[in-house]
Parts: structure tokens; sequence; C-alpha cells
């Protein structure tokens, strides 16, 4: 499942001014990695990849000295009265459960929520979201090493352990650790599309998108190796997709039968052969669908869906929107930043061998092994 209810922005008409974003911190309970994480995304000015100016900065209940996890002490200026002005306020992992949140900042998120605010919570702090009563009813994540926690606790929540982040939204609730980058970029791809979001992850050194519904764990680490037999495959599928990539074709050029290729796929990228064809068909429309002038007819040919009912009923259901719609809301950003510069397509046509790059910033429509581009 994807987890999600739109890919179109939710609300964040800002205008020419910068987009305010606050992160939440504890005395004591500051994820290091968290913090990372969301000062990488948004600390830094990343208007040249077509993301707007972001105002970031650390929030906390009593400004001043705090140390985080690691016991690194950092210094934080603002206070919680930055929440009024926030359009995105990401909660960072929470990390000592037996300290409730105070009232003071739970009133706050919820002020931030009836305002409008987007709220993303990273690990464990959908408990924060959770204690102030913004995920009651909703599918939601956490590190699923404390998602029976969770559950628990809250038994309004409907706790999904096994996927990387969940979009409500307003709400986006990310598993642990480094799926917090995924629901980051996810949060940047469904509000200022997918050109901008896969140009920060390059500059990350990240896959630019791994789907919410992938799995949080995986049963044996994705093989780096560029000659794995495997990653040569959905190298090869990923330039050949509008093709016929069953099973049976994409097992008998790894010299696999079915049932073995499906079983290693799903052990090696945690999803299934389908499900990871799916979402690099749809990456590569939403690419198309952005940097280039073609019919929605011609790109569901080139990414392999056959017909222009094909592509909507997909893309309709898996983010939220029709496939003219998504276009019309991203396309006159992609086209101002990335200039005018014609799309070259013959990198999805059947038996050509193109390189699957994207005019203007040469964007890759290529996936990476496991992760949907």
């Amino acid at each position: 499942m994807q987890g999600m209810t739109s890919s179109l922005p939710v609300a964040l008409d800002t205008g020419a001014a910068p987009v305010v974003v606050s992160a939440v911190v504890a005395d004591g309970l500051v994820g290091s990695f968290g913090v990372g994480v969301a000062a990488e995304v948004f600390g830094y000015d990343r208007r040249a990849l077509g993301l707007p100016a972001f105002d970031f900065a650390l929030v906390t209940e009593r400004p001043g000295v705090l140390r985080t996890d690691t016991g690194i002490p950092i210094v934080v200026e603002q206070g919680l009265e930055r929440l009024e002005r926030s359009d995105i306020v990401l909660v960072t992992a929470w990390e000592v459960f037996e300290e409730d949140p105070s009232s003071a900042l739970l009133d706050a998120l919820r002020a931030a929520a009836a305002r409008g605010a987007i709220l993303v919570s990273h690990c464990t702090g959908a408990f924060v979201l959770a204690a102030a009563g913004l995920l009651d009813g909703r599918r939601v994540t956490t590190h699923w090493k404390y998602a029976g926690e969770l559950a628990t606790r809250f038994p309004a929540l409907d706790v999904d352990p096994s996927v990387l982040y969940v979009d409500n939204g307003q709400v986006i609730t990310g598993a642990g650790t480094a799926a917090g980058v995924d629901a980051l970029l996810h949060l940047l791809r469904r509000e200022w599309g997918a050109a901008a979001a896969n140009a920060l992850a390059r500059e990350m050194v990240v896959p630019p998108h791994r789907d919410g519904g992938q799995a949080q764990f995986i049963d044996a680490p994705v093989p780096a190796c560029s000659d794995d037999l495997l990653g040569l495959v959905l190298e090869w599928a990923g330039r050949h997709l509008a093709e016929d990539l069953s099973v049976d074709v994409l097992a008998r050029r790894a010299l696999m039968s079915p049932r073995s290729f499906a079983r290693r796929f799903k052990a090696t990228t945690g999803t299934t052969p389908h499900a990871w064809l799916l979402a690099q068909r749809l990456a590569a429309a939403e690419e198309l669908l952005e940097n280039s002038d073609a019919p929605v007819e011609e790109i569901a040919r080139l990414v392999g869906f056959g017909t222009a009912a094909g592509l909507r009923e997909q893309f309709t259901r898996r983010r939220g929107v029709s496939p003219r719609a998504y276009r019309q809301t991203f396309r006159a950003g992609a086209v101002s930043r990335l200039g005018a510069a014609p799309v070259q397509l013959d990198g999805h046509r059947p038996g050509e061998g193109g390189t699957g790059r994207v005019g203007g910033d040469q964007a890759l429509v290529e996936p990476q092994l496991g992760q949907p581009a």
C-alpha cells in the first residue's frame, strides 16, 4: 500500500516567502540522526535544484544547550512560539518513552495542525503526535521495534510496522533511522515535484525514491556490486520499461526459474517484482509528465502501461490524482527551472538502448536496485 491520499500539495501556499520549517527537539531526547537528516534537507539553500527557500530552525520548550541521545550538546535558540508561524513541523525521535511530552508542546502541535501546518514524525516521534491526538483513526508507522508499544498505548491508531512511511495528507509518519530520509524526500516530491526531489537525492547520494509501502527491513543486504546478476537484470529492466517485463521474462534474463527469481527478488529488495516494476513505471511517468510535452497516451506507451487508460488507473490509484492534474501542478515549475530543452524519450522505447536521461537537468529515469527511482 502506498499510504497516500494525494500527490498534490497540501497547504504550502507561501508565495515568495520562505517556507518555515521547524524541528521539535527536547533535552536529552534529541535524536542525532533525525536532526541531521532534517538539517540536510531543509537547512541549505536548495533553490538551484527547484526547491523554495527554507527558513529552518530547531525548536524546544526551553531554549538553550540541549544534549542529544549520544550526549553531544547542541544550542537551540527558538522556543515553541515559532510553531505559530511554521509551515512544516518535524517531530524527531522521542528517545525516552517514560517521559511524556509536556502539555505546552502538545498544545503547540495541536494549534499548528489546526492552522494547517504539515506535520512529519520521524521514528518514535509518532508517540508525540499520538499523545497530541493528531493520529487518532489514522494508519501510521514508526520504527518496527516500537510499533507494538505505539499500538498498545494508543489503541485508536492503525499501526503498520512494515512500511517506510505513511502519508495521510497533512500528517506523515516515518519509520526508523534511514526511513526519515525517505519520508522527507517523499514530502518534497509531493509538494514540489519529482525533478526537485530527485535532484536533492543526488546531492545527498541516496536513492531518489523508495516507495512508502516497501518493507522496513529485508532478509539480505542489497547487492552493491555493479556486476551482480540481479542488479544487472533490474538495470536492464529500467531501460526497457515499454517491453513485456513479466516475471518469466526477467527470470530468463537472470538464468533462473520464475519461482527462484521471485524468491530471490523478494529476499534482496524487500518487495515483489510486480510492485518494483509498477514503481519504476510510475516514477518514469512522473518525470515525463513534469519535463516533457508528450501526450499522456505516448507516456503510457513509453513507460509500459500500454494505454492512457492503464496509466490513468494506476497513477490515480497510487498517487491520488490523475496524470493530467499532476502535470498541471508541476509542469510550470519544471519548465521555468529546467528550461525548454526537449526530453529524450528514446530511453524508454522497446529494443533501444537509450540511457533514460531526461533533458534539462539530465535527471536519470532509471532505478537504483530495490529503490524505485
